[in-house]
């Protein structure tokens, strides 16, 4: 059995501009519906909300039909963690926190194996097709995407330094904890933040290096596009629901909540 061949990272190395959801609802069904939308890539959060490790399994069954690549945030950068989502087959992880190069490079020796890292080895997982794919002891990191997750000050001044480990495929800038960081929560639209953001993201190209971001406006989210951002998270599936009821809701406000409203 061939070892599955990870379309999200294929895209860019390519250079292909990627369209992704967030989805943090934390069920097989909802992260199917998503992907059956037909977004490049679906962020599966299990950083924040309900998801845990047995949880992400179910969901990256039901995003596995569709051409959408999933990608998985772990809490942390913790190995065995790691070892675990990889274990159940999550190819690309987006890993939060990442403020220095000592982290970056703990967190690509995370998602191989030895000599070259520290990843347990084992074959009869989810991710090696239960024992099939012969050769993914061999194979296996030519498949994983790690990307590094800089939201901090700290993060932005190693930026460089990160960018340069050698495993760390691609970075991600987090607008939230940014902005938190540099003095103003809630405000990840802040004039000063704003910069920070258009830098970091101008700094990685310079480098080479693909880079992602999340926002919930269109106009920025095109905007992020033409900076360079190679991939970019335009909508949060929480956010969408509840917005939708609300919106739904409103239209309906002078009736009572039952049938008989209308």
């Amino acid at each position: 059995m061939e070892l599955p061949r990870n379309r999200f990272k294929q895209a860019l190395r390519a250079g292909t501009a990627q369209v992704g959801l967030w989805s943090g609802l934390g069920t097989a069904n909802s992260a199917e519906l998503c992907a059956a939308a037909g977004f490049d890539w679906l962020l599966l959060d299990a950083e924040h909300g309900f998801n845990d490790v047995l949880g992400i399994q179910p969901q990256l069954q039901a995003v596995a039909p569709y051409a959408t690549s999933a990608v998985v945030r772990p809490p942390a950068g913790d190995p065995a963690l790691i070892k675990r989502y990889l274990d159940l087959g999550a190819q690309s992880l987006l890993v939060p926190m990442i403020d220095t190069p000592e982290q970056a490079r703990a967190l690509a020796a995370a998602a191989c194996y030895a000599p070259a890292g520290i990843r347990g080895m084992a074959t009869m997982t989810r991710a090696a097709r239960w024992g099939r794919v012969r050769d993914y002891i061999q194979r296996a990191r030519e498949e994983i995407c790690v990307i590094a997750q800089i939201e901090s000050v700290t993060g932005l001044a190693n930026l460089d330094a990160i960018a340069a480990v050698e495993g760390i495929d691609a970075l991600f800038i987090g607008p939230a904890d940014l902005a938190a960081s540099k003095g103003h929560p809630g405000q990840p639209g802040h004039p000063e933040v704003a910069a920070a953001i258009e830098h970091a993201i101008r700094r990685a190209r310079e480098l080479g290096k693909p880079v992602g971001i999340l926002t919930l406006d269109e106009a920025q989210a095109k905007h992020y596009f033409e900076l360079g951002c190679s991939f970019v998270a335009v909508g949060i599936d929480v956010v969408i629901l509840a917005r939708a009821v609300d919106a739904l809701r409103a239209r309906f406000k002078g009736g009572s909540a039952g049938a008989s409203g209308y």
